[in-house]
């Protein structure tokens, strides 16, 4: 079992809607962020009566043997939120052990480069290896948590004064791993993975009139799961296999959509976007680009006709979005060229019967 493939393609599901074209915090549609496969605390979706979720299900099909061992992972983003501040006395001794009094501001300009406050992102996952689907057939739920924190980054003058700071905070983060397995055909199991988000369910603690904004803070964004196997095969819920249509038909899958993610089904990858079996990234595709509603081409297009205003708040607002535009504006031809269309293959047409 190799999960790198797979976890190729989940880091462009991961971070889908990170930051929308033309990534520029100023941008409307970059106001308001938005992404797919958000869990939020409970507290949040039980008065909204609409879509948002605090947890998902992923039930999908192994064929398993007494050998067969499981690899379970949840992946997703924890918000973190970067504020902006000036120093107020200026000091070469800043640090974390002497902090200076900082004020915050909405934008702070030194050496050339404007510092805006922005929402970023961690990457957090979690692994479940070596399991036994005979095991955990009533598990118990699996408890995590990641406590709240901060970090101050100092931005120094030429003199090596601290003048200006960045300040990332992030809230603590609670939930739940339940994993299941019911033998529902001769040597086939039915596995369920279900992930909740239980930030905010101790008494006292509500979400209910916050803002989104607030509550994304607190929520498990872009979640998804990848399982894998080792001396196991899993079974496509698309393309079901003759006998196991009503095996199929039992699988509930909420908030998300698995798919066979390797070419000899030993793993899935359970994710917020509907994809088909044995998804691939394009092997023209220079890198990720957080924004699929578009082709490749038409954004790298769109990137290089920004005006240099727009190309330095692009660089300063983010490093992934830096990426992108350093990326973008050193692609050779040859590689645009790609980007525009390519033969895979010719297939001969079967001629019509008279």
């Amino acid at each position: 079992m190799n999960l790198e493939r797979v976890e190729k393609i989940a880091e462009a599901v991961l971070y889908e809607g990170y930051m929308l074209y033309p990534y520029r915090p100023s941008s409307v549609k970059n106001q308001q962020r938005w992404n797919f496969g958000v869990l939020y605390p409970p507290s949040w979706c039980n008065p909204q009566f609409g879509s948002d979720r605090f947890s998902m299900q992923t039930e999908c099909l192994l064929k398993a043997g007494s050998s067969t061992r499981l690899t379970i992972k949840v992946r997703f983003l924890h918000i973190v939120e970067r504020s902006i501040a000036k120093v107020i006395s200026p000091s070469a001794a800043a640090s974390e052990s002497s902090k200076p009094n900082l004020e915050p501001v909405e934008r702070f300009e030194l050496a050339g480069r404007i510092y805006q406050p922005w929402q970023e992102a961690v990457e957090r996952e979690l692994s479940y290896a070596d399991l036994d689907p005979a095991d955990f057939a009533s598990m118990s739920p699996l408890l995590f948590s990641f406590p709240e924190g901060n970090d101050i980054e100092y931005l120094r003058n030429e003199q090596g004064q601290a003048v200006g700071a960045i300040v990332r905070a992030w809230k603590a983060l609670y939930g739940s791993v339940e994993i299941r397995s019911l033998r529902c055909h001769d040597d086939v199991v039915r596995i369920t993975v279900q992930v909740e988000n239980l930030t905010g369910t101790n008494p006292g603690i509500a979400f209910d009139s916050a803002s989104r904004e607030t509550v994304l803070l607190h929520s498990l964004v872009s979640a998804h799961t990848i399982l894998g196997a080792d001396n196991g095969e899993f079974l496509s819920l698309l393309d079901t296999p003759a006998g196991f249509e009503d095996a199929v038909a039992h699988c509930q899958n909420l908030g998300t959509w698995p798919v066979l993610a390797t070419d000899n089904a030993d793993a899935v990858l359970s994710s917020p976007i509907i994809l088909y079996d044995h998804p691939q990234i394009a092997p023209e595709s220079a890198g990720n680009l957080f924004d699929s509603t578009e082709i490749d081409e038409i954004l790298s297009l769109r990137i290089l006709t920004l005006t240099d205003d727009e190309k330095r708040e692009m660089r300063q607002s983010d490093d992934r979005t830096r990426g992108i535009l350093e990326r973008t504006e050193n692609m050779p031809e040859e590689q645009f060229m790609k980007l525009h269309g390519i033969l895979r293959g010719l297939s001969p047409v079967k001629e019509e019967v008279q």
